[in-house]
């Protein structure tokens, strides 16, 4: 029987194994029907997600694993050049092209400082 998933939520639904609903017994032929109404008790239907994942046009997406810990981010806004504009070790300031940097070691050659979070 072709029966479309709005069909739990329509008012005319029959909740019966043999039949879809009061209009059309034998399901629909398409991809919507012309006789759907909503039913205001229907149960809504949670989309439940497990941590690190979420809903993405009704698809479950897993999160890959992230290495850093809240706390470890956090701390990184602290020290980390990207956010200070400074070098953790010697203060030294980066130039403010940011949107081209991939790398943030020191240019200060008595500093030696490397990153080494990437």
């Amino acid at each position: 029987m072709p029966k479309l998933p709005e069909c739990d939520n329509c008012l005319l639904y029959s909740h019966n194994p043999h039949l879809v609903c009061v209009v059309h017994p034998d399901g629909v032929e398409g991809e919507s029907c012309l006789d759907f109404r909503l039913d205001p008790n229907a149960k809504a239907e949670e989309l439940w997600q497990p941590e690190g994942a979420s809903y993405y046009n009704s698809e479950l997406i897993l999160q890959p694993q992230q290495r850093w810990t809240q706390q470890q981010k956090l701390e990184l806004l602290d020290w980390h050049p990207m956010f200070t504009g400074r070098c953790p070790q010697c203060s030294a300031e980066f130039d403010r092209d940011w949107s081209a940097r991939v790398h943030w070691d020191c240019q200060n050659p008595e500093c030696g400082w490397m990153d080494d979070t990437v």
